[in-house]
């Protein structure tokens, strides 16, 4: 009724009976759902009317990027792609992720890493994000084999991932803060800032800061000092 369409029409577009919907009728079912404008463009790519990105899941980031990661020896940063393989990090990211030990691929990281449990400290929000985000990633490009793969040994390996993959949330990363707590210098809450990159689409630029003058910033300068001591010659 919301979005101005009969019972029996939108029974049939949830039952894949009908199959060329409008983007007028479109639009009035993501105002009805009240979606985001990331859920916006995630139906409106299930329903063919907008293109799927061509872009293949590249590994290369774009050196300049490296420099300017490297460049920040007090926020941690990475780049990562649709599969969510973290494709590069600065050396205080690699602390603060316990130098990848598990796997590379943040979602192997929530789902399959023990660890990750402790680490995060608001773990479940934190899976529900992710596997929103690898959903809208996996719309945009749903035949890339590097997806398809990590999909699938989620859905093999974590009950957890099933679960909220039946969901179908799509949305992506915003500024949010995130909560940790690492085996070194303890509790931090951090604050999130993603932007894509656009040398290489598909990729994503994710930052961490403190908020200045509190103990999760003292925090954050005492891992950046424990890893300019481990780097020195």
């Amino acid at each position: 009724m919301l979005a101005g369409v009969s019972v029996d029409y939108y029974v049939r577009l949830e039952q894949g009976r009908e199959r060329t919907p409008s983007a007028q009728v479109i639009d009035a079912l993501a105002v009805a759902l009240r979606l985001a404008e990331d859920g916006r463009r995630h139906l409106f790519r299930l329903a063919g009317l907008s293109p799927r990105a061509q872009v293949a899941v590249t590994g290369r980031v774009d050196p300049s990027l490296l420099q300017l990661m490297d460049a920040w020896p007090g926020n941690p940063a990475i780049v990562y792609n649709r599969a969510y393989d973290v494709l590069a990090s600065n050396a205080i990211a690699d602390a603060l992720f316990h130098d990848w030990a598990h796997s590379r691929n943040l979602m192997h990281v929530v789902f399959t890493d023990p660890v990750a449990r402790t680490f995060c400290r608001d773990w479940h929000e934190v899976a529900r994000n992710s596997v929103a985000g690898f959903r809208l990633g996996h719309g945009e490009a749903p035949d890339d084999p590097r997806i398809r793969r990590v999909l699938t040994e989620l859905l093999e390996g974590s009950p957890e991932f099933v679960e909220l993959w039946a969901r179908h949330d799509a949305r992506g990363k915003a500024l949010e803060s995130k909560r940790f707590r690492h085996h070194e210098v303890g509790a931090l809450t951090l604050t999130m800032q993603t932007f894509d990159v656009r040398s290489s689409p598909g990729q994503e630029l994710v930052v961490y800061h403190a908020e200045p003058g509190s103990s999760s910033s003292e925090a954050l300068a005492l891992l950046g000092s424990l890893v300019a001591t481990e780097r020195q010659p």
